[in-house]
């Protein structure tokens, strides 16, 4: 791969715009920003015809995309075309995520993971497992009937060592006590949700390790008076990250705004939770034995039910901005540097600064997605 430096896009740094600046690229990293009249030699020059270049987004749930469901499909394949799909919207990096399923099925999706990670499959860096370890009251459209305790043969099982990310969405009053903390310690990123969870029990959670919380929220116990719940727990305790799906349907954008002023603009994550039909044509897919709909961009079964979303991390950043009145460089962090942070992997990829892995995602002046790189390969 030979050197090269793309000029004439606005590199967007963790604290600031960087007009002028080229970002030079050799062996699949991040050299460094240098003014473009200042180029050293050796580098070929990539025109980019203005607009932003950002890092590329990192994306911790995404259901499917592409046309296909991780729990339909998952195999090496699967993962390869959920990130593809994504890719073209600007995901460089994205943890497939697994909806609550048997146990069998969550050991394919873990082999198939370390097979793709072993393999270098673009994009894919670790597995997220979304139940089924939830409450059923507060299931959404989890089968029940795939719902189980978090017992020793599944902590094992989620405890299996891994090339890569591995995230796992529980409930956290239904965790037997030390489980968070086994999982913790063995490098699992527990995530709360799905929770009918008092403020109490995510206090304790947290003590044993607790990383962060599941589309917050959505499908979980609302701040009152006199009883926080999760969200009361996530927005006034900074020991964890939280999701957050920036689509106008999921959450109020009311509420997301107070969650960013109350929680922290550092621990807020732009994810999708995106379903088959991103990247994909038609209407209409299967969630098990539930055909959803997507009308208005909402995707929902028959009775009216939220199933994940059509989002995807272009058009979540833009609504970032628009909806939550936050700038760009803020929005990118929380696109792609906090999601790094969470996943513990700030050292390696999420902003762009010299030594870091050179993905990135070219916007244009409608910040719709231009020209996609990971590792410095040019993917779109």
């Amino acid at each position: 791969m030979s050197p090269v430096a793309l000029i004439g896009a606005t590199p967007v740094c963790p604290a600031r715009l960087l007009p002028g600046q080229a970002v030079l690229i050799d062996g699949g990293r991040i050299q460094s920003l240098t003014p473009h009249d200042q180029l050293p030699r050796g580098y070929a020059r990539i025109e980019l015809d203005g607009g932003m270049l950002l890092p590329g987004f990192i994306d911790t749930q995404v259901n499917g995309g592409g046309g296909v469901l991780l729990n339909d499909a998952p195999t090496l394949e699967g993962l390869a075309a959920i990130a593809a799909a994504h890719r073209a919207f600007g995901s460089t990096a994205v943890t497939p995520t697994l909806i609550s399923a048997d146990l069998g099925v969550v050991r394919r999706a873990i082999e198939a993971t370390e097979a793709a990670l072993a393999a270098g499959v673009p994009g894919v860096i670790g597995l997220h497992v979304e139940g089924p370890f939830l409450n059923p009251a507060k299931r959404g459209v989890h089968d029940p009937a795939k719902l189980r305790t978090l017992d020793a043969e599944a902590i094992d099982l989620l405890m299996a060592p891994t090339r890569g990310r591995r995230i796992v969405t529980l409930a956290p009053e239904l965790a037997p006590p030390g489980a968070i903390r086994a999982l913790s310690e063995a490098g699992v990123l527990v995530c709360a949700g799905h929770s009918l969870a008092g403020y109490d029990a995510v206090m304790a959670a947290l003590d044993e390790g607790l990383a962060g919380y599941t589309h917050l929220f959505n499908a979980m116990t609302q701040m009152e008076s006199r009883a926080p719940g999760v969200v009361g727990a996530a927005l006034s305790d900074r020991r964890g990250f939280f999701g957050l799906i920036v689509d106008g349907l999921h959450v109020h954008p009311a509420s997301l705004r107070v969650a960013l002023a109350a929680g922290g603009l550092d621990r807020a994550m732009l994810v999708t939770d995106a379903m088959p039909i991103v990247g994909a044509a038609g209407d209409r897919f299967r969630l098990g034995e539930l055909e959803i709909r997507v009308e208005d961009g909402a995707c929902r079964t028959a009775d009216g039910t939220l199933a994940g979303s059509s989002l995807d991390m272009a058009s979540a950043l833009r609504n970032a901005m628009t909806m939550l009145g936050v700038d760009v460089v803020t929005a990118s962090r929380m696109a792609s540097g906090n999601p790094a942070a969470f996943l513990r992997l700030g050292g390696e990829r999420g902003t762009i600064a010299p030594g870091l892995r050179a993905d990135l995602v070219h916007l244009d002046a409608a910040m719709t997605v231009r020209q996609v790189w990971v590792g410095g390969e040019t993917r779109l």
